[in-house]
């Protein structure tokens, strides 16, 4: 069978054509933002960590009541005008010059971003049978992959030239994507708002729904990995192996392609909770092989063996990345009740945010500076993590009352 990246036509590949927008603007954001906010903006790198660090905290909570605003008014125009909010904000961004406007943006453009997401899956899980939302939200992995890879070369082509122009162009391309990804998405058939919460209902429900909260706890843990790939894995390199330092980029190309190629494939073989939970588990080991094998990496001074090592290691990190989102979408989505996909899924977005905050510093102490023990220790975590899903997923079960299997509104 063919690899493909979009999926069948109907609305999973018009969802898929908006999230394409996104990842461009995303990719373009993800590789010139640091250096536009120091040489162009002209703020020191501790505001600028300060600001992102600020405004990614505050999205994470506002993609909650955002995701519950979904819910009520309905995902399609939500998702739309958050778009557009979010085209705005990059926007603003170029006309910033201090930071305090810088803070205000940024956190516009972080909560923007987070509701986003939350108003996506809320439109996925409406517009598609539980029986496929998995293998929809693996088409749309793959989707964001080639999107962010398109992103970072027209990224790289504003450092290459390393102009205020250069870097205004590209993030004019950032903001022209979110744009288009609103008009994408008021192309989706209009779902109808949940219905009014009964009485004695509590507003967000997911805030009291504690097994739906470890899982979001554990699932922040397997995520490491992101910070693992994009700010670890390239300081261990340079500092503690003999590799050469092109392995950095590799590293980064045998990811992107690999999820963008075979996410769909992977995510196969997953059918409901109880085939997620065992995927996640197997997830947890794979990347506690990867975590061995960058220890490894260090042994020796073959420039050559140091970078064989280290695919190894990169391609068993990927095949677990792949492995574990594949079971958490499905848990995700089976344990939101269909009314409240929106809120819910803005909460388990959290999990995205926690890593990204505190995996820097945390990965960074634990393994560039403590060495190869700490790779060890980062196994342990993840196989205890994984292993950790099964059980709370199957006591989320149980407070779930029984119903239909859902069916797709649109």
């Amino acid at each position: 069978m063919p690899l493909r990246v979009l999926p069948p036509a109907g609305a999973p590949r018009t969802l898929a054509l908006a999230q394409l927008a996104n990842a461009i603007g995303d990719g373009v954001f993800i590789v010139t933002s640091a250096l536009y906010f120091s040489r162009i903006v002209g703020l020191p790198a501790g505001q600028i960590g300060l600001g992102l660090t600020v405004g990614w905290g505050l999205g994470a909570l506002a993609g909650v009541p955002l995701g519950h605003l979904a819910d009520r008014r309905g995902p399609r125009g939500v998702a739309a005008a958050l778009a557009v909010a979010t085209a705005a904000s990059v926007a603003g961004l170029l006309l910033v010059r201090d930071f305090v406007p810088f803070l205000v943006v940024v956190c516009f453009y972080t909560c923007s971003q987070c509701g986003l997401l939350a108003a996506r899956q809320a439109l996925l899980a409406g517009l598609v049978d539980a029986t496929e939302r998995t293998k929809v939200r693996a088409y749309l992995q793959s989707t964001v992959n080639a999107g962010l890879a398109i992103g970072a070369g027209f990224g790289g082509l504003a450092l290459y030239f390393d102009t205020e122009a250069a870097y205004l162009t590209v993030l004019g391309l950032d903001a022209a994507g979110f744009a288009v990804s609103a008009l994408v998405l008021s192309r989706l058939p209009k779902l109808p708002p949940a219905p009014p919460r009964a009485s004695g209902e509590p507003m967000l429900a997911v805030l009291r729904d504690r097994p739906y909260a470890v899982l979001t706890f554990l699932n922040g843990v397997l995520l490491l990995y992101m910070p693992l790939l994009s700010l670890v894995v390239p300081l261990w390199i340079v500092a503690h192996t003999a590799a050469p330092r092109w392995l950095v980029a590799a590293t980064l190309v045998l990811n992107t392609a690999s999820v963008m190629l075979f996410q769909v494939r992977v995510a196969r073989g997953v059918t409901g909770p109880d085939s997620a939970s065992r995927y996640v588990r197997l997830a947890g080991l794979i990347m506690a092989a990867s975590c061995a094998a960058f220890a490894l990496s260090t042994l020796g001074k073959s420039p050559w063996l140091a970078a064989l090592v280290l695919l190894v290691a990169a391609g068993l990190q990927v095949w677990g990345e792949m492995t574990q989102a594949s079971g958490m979408w499905e848990i995700s989505f089976a344990l939101a009740p269909s009314d409240k996909h929106g809120q819910y899924q803005g909460f388990f977005g959290s999990s995205t945010t926690m890593a990204r905050m505190l995996g820097p510093v945390a990965l960074t102490m634990l393994i560039v500076d403590w060495g190869w023990p700490g790779w060890l220790v980062l196994g342990g975590v993840f196989v205890a993590a994984g292993v950790a899903v099964g059980p709370v997923t199957r006591w989320a079960q149980r407070t779930r009352p029984a119903a239909e299997p859902e069916r797709a509104l649109g």
